[in-house]
């Protein structure tokens, strides 16, 4: 079980790290190779990344693990309506003139191209995780060593797109690339959900809930986090975003 739910986050930061250099090549030619551009995409991608933990955040605060199934599932469905990526005839005849600011009109294309997609798939590396310590697996206590796999799959799409992916297809070989690899991203999340639900339909998920929070009192140490604190690890949030952006 936990190298299924490892492969599929693997998957999914694959998949992110892959639309992000993709979708902006497609948008380029039309705007121009201009910092503000770019910048406007990563604004984009990293509000829509917030916005997707976010979103898992609440559903897994405020719904039980059947309804977060649901929920996922629906979403999933319909952001592959949204799929293959690509830019519409209308968004070829609506670019902005050149001495304009095109921030927010590309802010829009995003949105409609790749928004809720893109949304999804950032929503399911932390409700993997979450889900993963649901489970009977005996790592389910700490679930973080997933992060491996994420950030391993991150760092294959980061190499993989000039190395292998740009160079060897066309955008719109890359974009059904890129679809069919998020249907196989869909039927991993299920084959996971599968696993959790067979765990609540036992009894189990419960069961686990009640145990995880025993132990937890039990056996670790528990700190409150400030607000000094929280607003430090937020700053020092900044400092790596600001220099990814101004290098790239």
């Amino acid at each position: 079980m936990s190298l299924l739910f490892a492969v599929t986050l693997f998957v999914g930061a694959f998949l992110l790290f892959w639309v992000e250099p993709l979708i902006a090549k497609m948008l380029l030619p039309l705007l121009g190779g201009t910092p503000t551009v770019w910048n406007t995409c990563m604004l984009f991608f990293q509000g829509m990344l917030l916005a997707g933990y976010a979103y898992a955040l609440a559903v897994t605060r405020w719904l039980k693990t059947r309804w977060q199934l649901f929920v996922h599932a629906a979403l999933l469905v319909a952001a592959a309506l949204f799929l293959p990526l690509g830019i519409s005839e209308a968004t070829l005849r609506d670019v902005p003139a050149a001495q304009g600011n095109p921030s927010f009109w590309l802010l829009g294309r995003l949105l409609a191209t790749t928004g809720l997609p893109f949304f999804v798939v950032s929503a399911s590396a932390p409700l993997l995780q979450r889900w993963f310590s649901r489970t009977r697996v005996e790592r389910a206590r700490d679930p973080y060593f997933l992060y491996a796999a994420s950030n391993a799959g991150s760092l294959c799409a980061l190499v993989a797109f000039p190395l292998l992916l740009e160079s060897n297809l066309t955008l719109k070989q890359q974009a059904r690339f890129w679809t069919w690899t998020y249907a196989a991203l869909a039927l991993l999340l299920s084959a996971c959900a599968i696993m959790l639900w067979r765990s609540a339909s036992s009894g189990a998920c419960a069961a686990s809930e009640m145990s995880h929070v025993g132990e937890s009192a039990a056996t670790d140490r528990v700190e409150t986090i400030t607000p000094r604190r929280r607003v430090r690890w937020t700053l020092l949030a900044f400092v790596p975003s600001s220099l990814v952006l101004g290098v790239t």
